[in-house]
């Protein structure tokens, strides 16, 4: 069973393929709050097709599927050669895409990190064409409470009743 888990744009994966076979060959980089975050250089090193199956603490099992592409930063040498260009992504996806059930259909979120940071699964919010590259924006990942105002509607006991509180953040004193 696949469910549309609300707040995902599963249109984007489609998306943000055919806004990089727009753009051919020109440099991709990856902003987060419009400052760039992934350094010239960078690598994909792994693409994931992930398949979630979960339940909200309204009781309600979904399952959704994503794909998870890691990135990360190359040498100070690579990093001369600039951004990976689209028609280089593409490669990768279309070869990775032959052997790993990605589907269309999956949220793409992107995986980086730093020696300095932690790895984070960036959200993709849009991808923009400007004359000299493509760029793809990114919002740090949040939790939500999935069931929101249903919350406890299917519950099978009075532990997440509606307007319990059960999908609200405890204040620690």
């Amino acid at each position: 069973m696949t469910q549309t888990i609300p707040g995902l744009d599963t249109t984007l994966t489609l998306g943000l393929l055919d806004a990089l076979h727009a753009a051919p060959s020109l440099p991709l980089e990856f902003h987060l709050n419009g400052n760039l975050l992934v350094q010239p250089g960078y690598h994909v090193t792994e693409v994931k097709a992930v398949t979630i199956e979960a339940m909200d603490c309204g009781g309600k099992a979904s399952a959704w599927r994503e794909t998870v592409i890691q990135l990360m930063d190359g040498t100070a040498q690579e990093a001369l050669a600039g951004h990976m260009t689209t028609s280089k992504f593409l490669d990768i996806y279309t070869r990775v895409a032959r052997h790993v059930p990605v589907r269309g259909d999956a949220e793409v979120r992107f995986e980086y990190g730093t020696a300095r940071t932690p790895a984070l699964q960036y959200h993709v919010t849009h991808v923009s064409h400007h004359g000299d590259r493509v760029t793809v924006h990114l919002r740090e990942p949040g939790v939500q409470c999935k069931a929101g105002s249903a919350c406890g509607e299917s519950a099978t006991d009075d532990t997440c009743a509606p307007d319990s509180g059960c999908c609200t953040p405890i204040t620690l004193s």
